[in-house]
C-alpha cells in the first residue's frame, strides 16, 4: 500500500473530523459577520431619536453570539455521532433547545433592562418608579415562562410543575405571610403611588422622615436628614398615614407680630401697607389665601397676623423669601413710627402718704 492510499483511507475515515472543524470554522465566521453588521446599525441607531432601536440593538448582541454557536455545535456534534455512534451526544439535541430558550430570554431580559434606562434618562419626563415596577414584572414574567418553556422541552409536564407550585405555594404563603406582605405592600406603593424614588416624606404615626432612594419588592431605603439610611418595611406602608412634602404645591407662611399698645392708633395703616407688600411681593402666589389682620389684645402688645403662601417649595429658598417678608414687615412698622412689642410688666407704686401715715399709727 502506497502513502497515497493510507492517506485517502485515513481521510475516508476521519472525514466527520474535517466536516465538523468546518461547521465551526463557519460558526466562528457568521458570529464575526454579525458583530460587524451589529456595529454598524449600531452607530446608526445612535443618530436615530428612536430609544427603542438602540435597545434592541444593544440587548440582542450576545444572545444572536450564543444562538449561533450552539446552532454550530448542535450540528458539529450530529456530525460527530453519526460517525462514532456515541450515546453522550443524545443529549445535545435538549441542551440546544435550552440553550436557545435561556439566549432568547437573554435577550428579553436585556432588552428590558435598556428600555428601562432608555426611558428614565430620556428627555420626556417618565416616572422612574412605575418603570421600575414594569420593568420589575416584566423580567420575572420572562424568566418564569422560560423556566416552564425549558421544563417543557427536557420532557417534564408542565401540568404537574404548576400543581406542585399551588400545593407548595400554600405552605411557602403560611411559612412566609410576612415576606408576602412586604411584596404586596411594595406592590401597592408601585399601583398607588404615594411616593417616588427621590421625594421627601414622612410619617406623623411613626418615626419616619426623609428622602426615598429606592423602592424594592421587600424593602423601602429612605435616606435621613442626617445622612443615615432607614430601611422600612413596605407593609409598614400600608398601615400608616404618609405625608408628602414633595407635592406640596406652595409653602405657607404664617407669623404673629406685635406692636405697642401706644402705638394702636397706628394698627390700621400698617396692616394695610402689609397687604399691599405682600400683593406685590413676586415670589408669593396672590391666588392663594392671603390674610393679614389685627386678631388679638395680648398681654404685652397689639397682635395683628400674616397668613400667606410663598411659589416656590423649596426649603432652602422659602426661607429666603420668609426672610424677606419678615424684614420687610419690620421696616413698614419702624417707618411708621410704631415698634415692635416684646413682654414688659408694669409696677404702680402706692402714694408716699399712705405709707408716713401707717408710720404715724404704728
Amino acid at each position: 500500500m502506497t502513502w497515497e492510499d493510507l492517506t485517502q483511507l485515513v481521510t475516508q475515515k476521519n472525514s466527520y473530523i474535517l466536516q465538523a472543524f468546518m461547521v465551526v470554522f463557519a460558526s466562528l465566521f457568521l458570529d464575526f459577520i454579525q458583530r460587524k453588521i451589529l456595529k454598524r446599525l449600531h452607530l446608526k441607531a445612535e443618530k436615530t431619536k428612536n430609544v427603542w432601536d438602540d435597545a434592541i440593538i444593544d440587548s440582542i448582541k450576545k444572545p444572536i453570539s450564543l444562538i449561533i454557536w450552539a446552532a454550530g455545535l448542535y450540528l458539529a456534534a450530529e456530525i460527530i455521532q453519526e460517525a462514532t455512534g456515541a450515546v453522550i451526544f443524545n443529549a445535545v439535541g435538549p441542551l440546544r433547545d435550552t440553550v436557545i430558550i435561556g439566549a432568547l430570554a437573554w435577550f428579553l431580559v436585556r432588552l428590558i433592562k435598556h428600555g428601562e434606562q432608555k426611558l428614565v434618562e430620556g428627555e420626556k419626563a417618565v416616572d422612574p418608579t412605575t418603570v421600575d415596577a414594569i420593568a420589575k414584572l416584566l423580567k420575572v414574567s420572562v424568566v418564569i415562562t422560560s423556566l416552564l418553556v425549558v421544563l417543557q422541552t427536557l420532557g417534564f409536564s408542565i401540568s404537574g410543575v404548576l400543581a406542585f407550585g399551588g400545593i407548595g405555594g400554600v405552605a411557602v404563603g403560611f411559612a412566609a405571610k410576612d415576606l408576602l406582605a412586604n411584596f404586596f405592600g411594595g406592590l401597592t406603593i408601585y399601583l398607588d403611588r404615594p411616593f417616588a424614588v427621590g421625594d421627601w416624606i414622612r410619617s406623623p404615626d411613626r418615626d419616619i422622615e426623609g428622602t426615598v432612594e429606592q423602592i424594592g419588592w421587600r424593602l423601602t431605603r429612605i435616606r435621613t436628614f442626617d445622612k443615615r439610611p432607614l430601611y422600612v418595611p413596605n407593609s409598614t406602608f400600608t398601615t400608616i398615614a404618609v405625608e408628602n412634602p414633595s407635592r406640596m404645591l406652595n409653602r405657607r407662611i404664617y407669623e404673629t407680630i406685635g406692636i405697642r399698645y401706644d402705638d394702636a392708633g397706628k394698627m390700621g395703616t400698617i396692616v394695610d401697607k402689609v397687604k399691599d407688600m405682600l400683593t406685590n411681593h413676586p415670589e408669593i402666589d396672590t391666588r392663594q389665601t392671603m390674610i393679614v389682620n389685627f386678631n388679638a389684645f395680648a398681654p404685652s402688645s397689639l397682635d395683628f397676623f400674616v397668613y400667606t403662601f410663598t411659589k416656590t417649595t423649596d426649603w432652602v429658598y422659602y426661607h429666603e423669601v420668609k426672610q424677606d417678608v419678615m424684614l420687610k414687615i419690620v421696616d413698614i412698622i419702624e417707618k411708621e413710627g410704631a415698634e415692635c412689642a416684646f413682654p414688659t410688666s408694669t409696677i404702680h407704686l402706692a402714694d408716699k402718704d399712705i405709707f408716713k401715715n401707717v408710720d404715724t399709727q404704728i
